[in-house]
């Protein structure tokens, strides 16, 4: 059902002469990898996290309708490996998540895509409730399908599965919330634990979403497979947050952000912002944006780290294809943004620290959409 990366003619052709991308797809390809081989380690493949994927199959069977969450950035990067044999059918459906944060016209190519290759899919972004009641609307027709409903009160579960911080556990929440209210169930609501960090569900647990009839929802554990042996699916995996960071190093997650950025044409859409007179504002104003100085989420640090970026990439010249060229642009952005994060200029650890800043905006979407993955050629 699904193509590698590697053998990608579009994928390749994307990648082509981008030479500093592809150095630090090895270099941190290569890291993760070692991590993996090395069987020991407290941040791969954790018996907790052999244990969860054996749960998981263990539990598949039993389960109405399998939900395979992929984070709709990289959607082959994310495909959950302990399902790959697993064919097209109604009783399992690819979630593509976090739809808010990815390129809008991949997007499209990508549910094409997987329509084409008879895949049901539905992309959704979890903390938006319209999109929320959509996707219940279009479980709800699902579930309708199944061969054994009947008139009786029936209970009907989907489990959802998928790698690690794909966002399987806020999309059970918003389910659950949107369920009941639709549902006008009263009672306490549950909640499954949400966090940014890879990693933190650890058991399978319930929440209704549904009644007439009576509809649950299995958030599970996130998992890997034991090996993963491509670079470019393990960088695009920590890029986006599915890796912790520290297998790998915020530097050269930043770095190859920038890699990236710097050859989209997501800078050119603040050109405004670099002319605009951003900084002219009242007393009272300057007043509050001074105690908001190191708040790198704030409204006006973000423009003005949009502004820098912009200036910075719009104002260079040379051929970024060139590694040495793409790298001293790179190392140019971390000085001027370590002035746009308003850090100190004697600070000995700012390129770690701007790094961090800026891996947590282009999680957020602040920094513009990407998809890592291109979608394959549809004709």
């Amino acid at each position: 059902m699904l193509i590698h990366l590697c053998t990608d003619p579009a994928y390749l052709f994307f990648c082509s002469g981008m030479t500093l991308k592809g150095s630090l797809v090895q270099k941190i390809g290569n890291a993760i990898m070692e991590v993996a081989r090395n069987k020991g380690s407290t941040w791969w493949y954790t018996p907790h996290m052999a244990a969860a994927s054996r749960a998981i199959t263990e539990r598949i069977p039993l389960v109405d309708i399998l939900l395979e969450v992929r984070d709709a950035r990289i959607p082959l990067s994310s495909a959950c490996e302990l399902i790959k044999h697993h064919s097209p059918s109604s009783r399992h459906i690819i979630i593509l998540n976090k739809t808010d944060l990815a390129n809008h016209i991949q997007l499209k190519e990508w549910l094409k895509y997987f329509e084409e290759q008879k895949c049901l899919v539905f992309g959704v972004n979890s903390h938006n409730k319209d999109n929320i009641r959509e996707l219940l609307n279009f479980l709800r027709a699902r579930v309708q399908e199944l061969p054994k409903i009947g008139h009786g009160d029936q209970t009907i579960t989907l489990m959802l599965v998928g790698i690690p911080n794909v966002g399987k556990s806020a999309l059970a929440n918003s389910l659950h919330q949107i369920g009941r209210i639709s549902a006008a169930e009263k009672g306490r609501l549950k909640h499954a634990i949400v966090s940014p960090h890879p990693g933190e569900t650890k058991n399978i647990s319930g929440l209704k979403i549904a009644s007439h009839p009576s509809i649950y929802v299995l958030d599970s554990p996130g998992v890997f497979p034991a090996e993963i042996l491509d670079a470019e699916v393990c960088s695009n995996l920590a890029l986006t947050g599915a890796i912790r960071d520290c297998l790998v190093g915020e530097v050269d997650l930043a770095e190859y952000f920038l890699s990236i950025f710097n050859l989209s044409d997501e800078y050119k859409k603040w050109a405004n912002l670099s002319l605009s007179g951003a900084d002219d504002c009242s007393e009272l104003e300057r007043r509050q944006k001074r105690q908001y100085l190191t708040d790198h989420t704030q409204d006006f640090i973000v423009n003005k780290v949009r502004r820098t970026l912009f200036e910075a990439v719009s104002s260079f010249n040379g051929n970024l294809r060139d590694e040495e060229i793409m790298s001293r642009l790179i190392k140019a952005e971390f000085v001027v943004l370590r002035d746009a994060f308003n850090l100190p200029p004697d600070s000995d650890d700012y390129v770690r620290k701007v790094a961090a800043k800026l891996l947590n905006l282009y999680r957020t979407g602040r920094l513009g959409h990407y998809t890592l993955d291109l979608a394959p050629n549809n004709n």
